[in-house]
């Protein structure tokens, strides 16, 4: 896999007729292959009702199912200011919309990303008990004082400053669509774009919105000033672990972005997908 993946690394480079859409797109497939690859782990732990593979497996499998989650966020980020930079310059001659660009603000993501969630390695703590290890996440455990503040750090930088920037340049996308609504010729290519950016900003809404509200307010029932009431402890539990899947339900969308709305991805990736293999095929033979 990793090898494949280098593969793919190598052609993204080489591609001439990748742009910077398409580089955000293959960066945000590179991190839900990484999502993917938590999930046998998961779904074996939920089946079994406890955690088997060690406390170092525990913290990297919550550190990559973040990494997947604010990844998403700023790619979608970006490939909504592409779109924007594509309708002011459809010949593609801005500094934005340079494929070297999007090549560095990819790899800005990923360190930035990385960076931000350094934090989270000693807030999660799997924890022992008589029916076996519990591998949970960093709201439910450690010091709820440290994890609010880091929480709502998260939140503003992870989520709701990229929200504020999708949200702008949908914005700008709709003025400048209605400033050229009178030369239809011109007007209807540029709706696709838009439709995008609208479609982000609903994934940013519906998915992502619930599960940060209610970390913040999971985390914030475990402080000794919050209330104590077991009733209402639980149903704030209940309903925190319902909106995790669907934080995360972002990967499945994904490909909606990257399969039927980039600029041709799709052919290009599986065009060249299909040609590394039949060469490592020919060359075994």
């Amino acid at each position: 896999m990793l090898g494949n993946t280098a593969v793919v690394f190598g052609y993204l480079f080489c591609l001439k007729n990748w742009n910077g859409s398409n580089i955000y797109l293959f960066n945000l497939s590179i991190s839900d292959l990484a999502f993917l690859c938590t999930l046998p782990m998961l779904m074996r732990s939920y089946a079994n009702g406890n955690w088997i593979y060690g406390d170092v497996l525990c913290i990297t499998n919550r550190y990559v199912l973040h990494a997947n989650l604010y990844t998403s966020i700023l790619f979608l980020t970006f490939i909504s200011i592409d779109r924007y930079m594509l309708m002011k310059h459809p010949f593609r001659e801005h500094l934005w919309q340079k494929k070297e660009f999007a090549v560095l603000i990819s790899l800005a993501i990923w360190v930035l990303v990385t960076l931000e969630l350094l934090p989270i390695l000693p807030l999660i703590n799997p924890v022992t008990t008589d029916k076996g290890t519990s591998c949970n996440d960093y709201a439910s455990s450690g010091d709820p004082r440290y994890n609010l503040i880091y929480s709502l750090c998260l939140t503003l930088v992870g989520f709701l400053i990229p929200l504020f920037v999708m949200c702008f340049f949908y914005f700008k996308m709709a003025v400048f669509l209605k400033q050229r609504s009178r030369q239809l010729a011109t007007a209807l290519p540029l709706e696709k774009p838009l439709h995008l950016v609208i479609s982000a900003v609903v994934i940013f809404s519906v998915l992502f919105t619930p599960y940060h509200i209610m970390r913040n307010v999971r985390i914030a029932s475990r402080l000794s000033s919050w209330p104590q009431h077991p009733c209402a402890s639980s149903i704030i539990n209940a309903l925190y672990t319902m909106t995790r899947p669907l934080a995360f339900l972002n990967s499945a969308i994904n490909p909606v972005f990257y399969f039927l709305m980039g600029d041709h991805f799709r052919e290009m990736l599986t065009s060249k997908l299909r040609h590394h293999f039949k060469s490592l095929t020919t060359f075994r033979r």
